[in-house]
């Protein structure tokens, strides 16, 4: 009979254990109520979970909630749970966050998930007004963020880039939806610099910028079944632009497709890089296109807005680059153009099974190339740079 009660309080111990480790922003703990500004309550919410030596979760339950900013740090104690069901807005005025460059961010956390369903919305109104001066804040930032999954969330109207993830390893982003204006600036879906093994799936983006751009230090970058439009395109880079950039390095993008984006898969450099840099074992495969700007471009004279005088070629090597079985409709005469550095000539660039049609009244369907030596395999004649030999 001793044994029996044992094995209850053992029971109802470890119940209480396994109850403990879920912290509600809206239980009389924490004080977090719907249509008000939660600000303190995430924060104290995150800190009892952090701390807690069991996994923990942090819970965000439906309804609209406000937050001046969240910049949510670890190492916490055990893995780490966030369950957004509502839908979080940011303040409409940037002066108002907590932090300026950033609105809800992690921060040196390991095995992180968040999950739930919720909207971040950034209410980005700025982008209507072409003298809005103030600093634009990021939806969701993460920093040094190890072993983690992201998942079925949606950032909304970011007023910079939706995500932001920076020194990160091993995360996933699965499920996400990411929508901003189409004239917003700056609002690359997801930006991904310095980090590594990280994976984006099953995922939606239209914006006014990049669906997914790759700053320096990308190693090891997975892209499947990733929907792009409107936008820019998916982006490797820009690259070269600073001094000690660090390479990028084994991208495989899969399964995608774009529609009526402004570019379709491209890598951009700076002319007049400061210092050498490298981009390589870059994969396009498997990839349909909708009425899709520049549907395959290297670019290394990539200057927009006037910024550079463009005098000295780009010193960033591209290398070991394949498009495969890329297939769809051109919004441009121009489907390939494969312009490389004069200094650094691109080497062991292949394209193979491309089907780009044009249909439009600006010209027949073309090719260009620079400074490449691209190996062709069931390309027609007008994609191959039948007529833009190799210039040395």
């Amino acid at each position: 009979m001793a044994g029996h009660w044992i094995f209850v309080f053992f029971l109802l111990v470890s119940t209480a254990k396994v109850q403990s480790s879920v912290f509600d922003v809206t239980s009389a703990a924490y004080g977090g109520k719907p249509n008000s500004d939660i600000t303190q309550a995430l924060a104290n919410a995150w800190r009892d979970a952090c701390a807690s030596t069991w996994p923990a979760k942090v819970v965000i339950p439906q309804g609209t909630y406000y937050t001046r900013g969240a910049i949510l740090q670890g190492p916490c104690k055990a893995p780490i749970d966030v369950q957004v069901q509502g839908n979080f807005k940011a303040p409409l005025d940037s002066k108002y966050l907590t932090k300026q460059d950033s609105w809800v961010g992690f921060q040196y956390v390991d095995r992180l998930t968040l999950y739930g369903g919720g909207t971040f919305d950034g209410q980005n109104n700025c982008y209507k007004n072409k003298y809005c001066k103030t600093t634009q804040a990021v939806n969701l930032r993460l920093d040094f963020v190890t072993n983690s999954m992201i998942r079925d969330i949606t950032s909304l109207d970011s007023k910079n880039f939706p995500i932001n993830v920076l020194g990160c390893r091993n995360v996933t982003f699965q499920y996400v939806t990411i929508t901003a204006p189409e004239d917003s600036i700056n609002t690359d879906g997801i930006h991904i610099g310095r980090s590594f093994g990280i994976t984006i799936d099953h995922t939606t983006i239209g914006t006014g910028d990049d669906c997914i751009s790759l700053g320096d230090g990308s190693q090891r970058i997975i892209m499947t079944n990733v929907t792009c439009g409107p936008g820019h395109g998916i982006s490797i880079g820009s690259l070269g632009k600073y001094r000690s950039e660090d390479p990028v390095a084994g991208v495989l993008v899969k399964n995608c497709t774009l529609t009526n984006t402004q570019n379709g898969l491209r890598i951009k450099t700076w002319p007049g890089s400061p210092a050498f840099g490298i981009a390589t074992h870059i994969h396009f495969q498997d990839i349909a296109m909708v009425n899709v700007g520049n549907p395959i471009f290297i670019d290394q004279q990539y200057c927009p807005y006037s910024q550079c005088a463009q005098i000295a070629p780009s010193t960033v090597q591209i290398s070991s680059v394949t498009f495969a079985n890329i297939k769809g409709t051109s919004a441009t005469p121009v489907a390939v153009q494969l312009m490389c550095s004069r200094k650094l000539p691109c080497q062991n660039v292949g394209l193979e099974d491309i089907d780009i049609t044009y249909s439009g009244d600006k010209g027949s369907l073309t090719s260009q190339c620079a400074y490449v030596k691209p190996q062709f395999t069931r390309v027609a004649n007008p994609l191959a740079c039948a007529t833009n030999p190799f210039k040395s």
